[in-house]
């Protein structure tokens, strides 16, 4: 093999200088076995490469010819041809050369070389095909403006500014206008999103059979006005972004569920900037959000309680990821150290030590905001004064960014994904900046009023197009619609909680009955299952692909079998006629009649004469089609 190549592949991995060339002249290291596991490139492989490729071939540098800025520079190689084989990590040159004993080809030259489990990692991502985040570069890191920017409202003939800002997007990318999707998907659509539970049979019926023009918009005003479904369905969000459970375990250290502030906040629709200011500095009841990190402890020296408290605002406020540069400067943004610990400062009582990679520098952090042209803190103000600073200075009028990122947030769960994504990853550019930016004002001028802007939202043309599939293989996102989602857990029990209760009435049960809804119960197998986290982390999105253990816990769990075999027993006891029987059970649970085949096959599957088992087994079938399991 020409000793040029090897050069060029020896400096992929370089770092800055140390010891580490004693120890590559030891003997060779086996190769460890690819990770079993499906690799996910953000949380394992970004991090890798961040550290050590990019000082040698990123940012427009390509020592040997070799680049890393896009996958397909990685995957071109240098001067003498391609450094992987996607699929054949076993005849990819780079991971021979990671395990190499030999110290002129050994990767990284400099520093120490990577743990045999980040060359197992490596090797799986190569064998699954290296996947690559849609849009990311190591080109260069992207600022984002801090503050607000105003943007005029285009000219056009629709009411709703999001289609006014679309209009020339479609134009542009060569889009014909569709139909909307037709009442029934919108009744669906609308209900689980807005109150996370199904629209009754009696809704359905009356909603179609409405006359008025604006009955969409006069729905979404009905819904949104539902104060007490609307806060038992968004406390699940929030639940998930502060970390909130219900189990004391996850609250140690003094800190305490909020879950009554929260539902409270909700229930009266509280301003944005206020919700924010007050779990910053708590007030009576939301003290658990900054006071719950401690359940953690401290981890180690990167993970103190204040670092945590500081990452959590962070993310959730600012869609900023922090995680990286609280133990060495940022490999994947431009944070620093040092900018990281005079933020996670802000909320120590005492001099916060300064560690790097969990090694002591020696250094204090001084309090300091990570944008200080919003505002300044005052180091030498006792802790709760600091924060009462920083509460006023990230609900500032002057923080664009607070307001982008919760706009933000509202898009992607009502269309699938954000105007920016990763929806924490605030620095992105998105793929309508006028847009995000007039909404994200429009949002501040309203007072901060969160429902003010999900109306807008709902009410848009956009909003009711048919729902599309996210393609993977697209390598850039085009919005040509919401996309498919699958139910959160919690949506999935409460639907199928419905479905059993609508037997009992020929009119289904109506809304806010006072039954427990499945985002107020504590964690079970069934819902953990189903993707609801622990909580001990923040989690701003959860996955939305259905996995293996979720079909296994549907198809044999018995919690669902239970569920499913008291629903078979109440719609029996109904005393339904057969054909009624199946043509509310596709209602409530579709909302739709059956077509002429399913319902001769539904009459099969009940029996004749029917049985509670044929009603069990119908069910059961009903709750596993995409159809219910889907928000489309």
């Amino acid at each position: 093999m020409p000793r040029y190549f090897i050069s060029s592949l020896a400096t992929v991995l370089a770092l800055s200088g140390s010891d580490a060339l004693a120890e590559a002249e030891t003997a060779s290291r086996e190769m460890p076995p690819a990770l079993s596991r499906k690799i996910d490139f953000a949380e394992d492989i970004k991090p890798i490469l961040a550290k050590s490729c990019t000082t040698c071939h990123a940012n427009g540098k390509s020592k040997g010819g070799f680049n890393m800025d896009h996958i397909h520079a990685l995957i071109g190689g240098g001067d003498s041809g391609p450094a992987v084989i996607a699929g054949n990590s076993d005849k990819s040159l780079l991971v021979e050369l990671l395990l190499s004993n030999d110290p002129d080809e050994r990767m990284p030259i400099k520093g120490d070389p990577l743990t045999l489990e980040e060359v197992a990692i490596m090797r799986a991502w190569i064998d699954q095909g290296m996947p690559w985040e849609k849009g990311f570069t190591f080109a260069k890191f992207r600022n984002a403006p801090v503050g607000p920017r105003k943007v005029a409202l285009p000219e056009g003939k629709s009411v709703n500014p999001v289609d006014r800002f679309l209009s020339p997007y479609y134009t542009e990318n060569n889009l014909e206008e569709v139909s909307l999707v037709e009442d029934a998907v919108f009744a669906r659509r609308v209900f689980l999103d807005v109150l996370g539970i199904l629209p009754t049979a009696g809704e359905l019926k009356a909603f179609r059979e409405n006359t008025r023009s604006d009955k969409r918009q006069h729905l979404v005003k009905e819904l949104l006005d539902d104060k007490e479904n609307y806060a038992e369905h968004w406390v699940t969000f929030w639940n998930d972004s502060l970390r909130n459970s219900y189990t004391r375990q996850y609250h140690g250290g003094g800190g305490k569920p909020i879950t009554g502030w929260l539902k409270s906040a909700l229930m009266i629709n509280k301003p944005y900037d206020q919700f924010v200011r007050e779990l910053i500095n708590p007030v009576g009841g939301s003290d658990g959000f900054i006071k719950g990190v401690a359940w953690r402890g401290t981890v180690n020296a990167s993970q103190v309680t204040e670092m945590q408290a500081a990452q959590n605002v962070a993310q959730v406020f600012m869609g900023l990821n922090i995680k990286c540069a609280s133990c060495h400067d940022s490999f994947i943004n431009d944070w620093t150290l040092k900018e990281t610990y005079s933020f996670a400062a802000i909320f120590a009582g005492s001099p916060l030590d300064i560690h790097r990679c969990d090694k002591p520098t020696g250094e204090k952090a001084e309090p300091a905001f990570l944008y200080p042209e919003l505002g300044t803190i005052d180091p030498g103000a006792p802790p709760e004064k600091r924060i009462e600073q920083l509460a006023e200075i990230m609900t500032s009028p002057e923080n664009g960014r607070m307001a982008r990122t919760m706009v933000n947030r509202l898009w992607a769960i009502f269309f699938g994904r954000g105007l920016i994504e990763p929806v924490d990853e605030m620095d992105n550019p998105a793929w309508n900046t006028d847009l995000l930016d007039w909404l994200a004002v429009d949002f501040a001028e309203s007072g901060y009023d969160l429902k003010h802007t999900m109306s807008i939202l709902l009410n848009s043309r956009a909003y009711q197009r048919p729902a599309v599939s996210l393609d993977e293989e697209e390598d850039d996102f085009v919005f040509r619609g919401p996309v498919v989602r699958r139910m959160f857990a919690e949506q999935f029990l409460d639907g199928l909680d419905q479905v059993i209760l609508a037997a009992k009435d020929s009119e289904p049960v109506e809304r806010g009955t006072g039954r427990k809804r499945a985002g107020s119960r504590n964690l079970d197998r069934l819902m953990r299952t189903l993707g609801r986290p622990k909580r001990d982390v923040v989690v701003t999105r959860r996955e939305s692909s259905a996995t293996t253990a979720q079909f296994i816990e549907l198809a044999n769990g018995r919690s669902v079998a239970d569920l499913v075999a008291k629903g078979g027993k109440e719609w029996l006891d109904s005393g339904r006629a057969p054909a009624a029987l199946v043509g509310d059970l596709f209602v409530c649970s579709l909302a739709r009649a059956p077509s002429d085949k399913e319902l001769e096959l539904a009459l099969e599957i009940i029996g004749r004469p029917v049985t509670a088992r044929g009603v069990e087994d119908l069910l059961w079938m009903l709750i596993m089609h995409p159809e219910f399991q889907l928000i489309h």
